[in-house]
Order: structure tokens, then C-alpha cells, then sequence
């Protein structure tokens, strides 16, 4: 067993119980269609906020769970009668409903965990 640096190495909870490394590049996100391998399950990750998402987000497959570990940061998520703001602040977390739209505004760089099922994850520019 080897430490992991959930930045670079996401860890995928498998329906079957098990916890896999999985290796992460810059093209995680816009390559992960492809990889059914993944859609299984849940994905545990660590990202380092400092500037606002400059896209939304959406995971049509299920809930993703938000950490926010220092930091903070607002979520927007994206309703049928406008937006609702989630305030995080360190230590917070909050539960983004599946299909839903989201995005991060940065009031103060720090560090989010995400659990998410990445299966069918969509982006748009905001």
C-alpha cells in the first residue's frame, strides 16, 4: 500500500465494494464517455479551487457529495425558477441532486473532495 494524492490519483468505489486507483490526466473529464470502465460505481476526488468554474457540470447518473476542506466557495446550481447559492465554507458540504447543473464560485482558494458517479458527467461553458 502506497499513500495517494487524491489531485492526481481519483479512487473509484466500485458497486462491488471494492476502492480502485484510478490515474487522472488534464483530459480526465472530456475522455471519461469512453472509459465505461468507470461508470460504475462512485468516484472520490480532491480538487484544488483558486478561480471560478469557467464551465457547469452535471451528473445525470446520481447525487454527487461536495467537501469543501478549506476555502471558500459558493455553488450554484441551476434551477427550472432560477438558481439556488450554496454557501460553503470550511468544512461544509452539501449534496448536489443528479441531473442537476452546477458551478463553484471562488471567494477564497482552498481545496473541495467530491464523491460523484461519474457516468454520463456533462460540461458547458458558463
Amino acid at each position: 500500500m502506497q499513500p495517494i494524492d487524491l489531485t492526481q490519483t481519483y479512487v473509484q468505489l466500485t458497486d462491488g465494494a471494492e476502492a480502485r486507483p484510478v490515474a487522472v490526466g488534464a483530459d480526465f473529464w472530456e475522455t471519461i464517455a469512453e472509459r465505461t470502465e468507470l461508470h460504475a460505481g462512485r468516484l472520490v476526488m480532491l480538487n484544488r479551487c483558486g478561480a471560478d468554474w469557467a464551465h457547469w457540470e452535471m451528473h445525470p447518473a446520481g447525487d454527487e457529495i461536495v467537501f469543501l476542506l478549506s476555502g471558500a466557495v459558493d455553488l450554484v446550481l441551476e434551477r427550472a425558477d432560477g438558481e439556488d447559492i450554496i454557501e460553503l465554507r470550511r468544512r461544509a458540504a452539501c449534496i448536489v441532486p443528479g441531473g442537476v447543473w452546477h458551478r463553484a464560485i471562488v471567494h477564497q482558494p482552498g481545496e473541495m473532495l467530491f464523491i460523484t458517479r461519474g457516468a454520463g458527467t456533462r460540461h458547458r461553458p458558463v
